[in-house]
């Protein structure tokens, strides 16, 4: 068995939304609830939560869930301080790692079968970076990096969070297919278009 680290990214602001999104309703969960409930079932190693705005309010909604919590004090400068923010945790707290898997909290449509069979698929100690492919041709998360690139992870520092990796590494590459559906839910649009086709059927 790999072993990975899975870190979810929820240090944003939510601005286009209005509100904080982390904290809004997903079924019976929260977003982020969610997000973490569908990592844990993954089985990886471990699973590490990256926060930032409104961490005191989100820290309270948090059910018992057996995780590491980051606060990344350098989330207004972009999703790369998060990604960093848990790089720079690895790098000091855990040893012998295979790979990182990068999750955002606000892709609920992603589910925990889909990240199995990203693990399953990933072969370490081969430079290799598995991104998911979206219906629109481009690569994106939920991605899951070769600890080799642990500090490129390091270094990010601003709002193109992976991207910039996955174009650098082209050749390292590789996806898996569209078939999942990875809809960002960035505006109240879209979650309440998103919300009414999973629970209002």
């Amino acid at each position: 068995m790999n072993k990975i680290v899975s870190l979810i990214l929820a240090a944003g602001s939510s601005t286009r939304m209005g509100q904080p999104k982390q904290l809004l309703k997903w079924g019976d969960h929260t977003l982020l609830d969610h997000a973490i409930e569908t990592v844990l079932e993954a089985n990886t190693h471990e699973v590490v939560l990256v926060l930032g705005s409104n961490i005191e309010l989100i820290n309270k909604t948090i059910k018992n869930h057996s995780i590491m919590i980051l606060n990344n004090k350098n989330w207004k400068q972009g999703l790369g301080t998060s990604i960093a923010c848990g790089a720079k945790y690895i790098c000091k707290s855990i040893t012998n790692i295979d790979g990182v898997l990068l999750v955002l909290a606000d892709q609920p449509l992603i589910d925990s079968h889909y990240l199995k069979s990203m693990i399953k698929n990933f072969t370490p100690n081969n430079k290799q970076i598995m991104a998911t492919l979206y219906d629109n041709g481009k690569q994106g998360v939920p991605v899951l990096f070769d600890i080799g690139y642990i500090e490129e992870l390091l270094k990010l520092d601003n709002d193109f969070g992976a991207k910039q990796l996955l174009n650098k590494h082209l050749s390292h590459v590789v996806t898996l297919g569209s078939s999942i559906q990875t809809v960002d839910l960035d505006s109240e649009e879209d979650y309440i278009r998103e919300y009414h086709l999973k629970f209002k059927k």
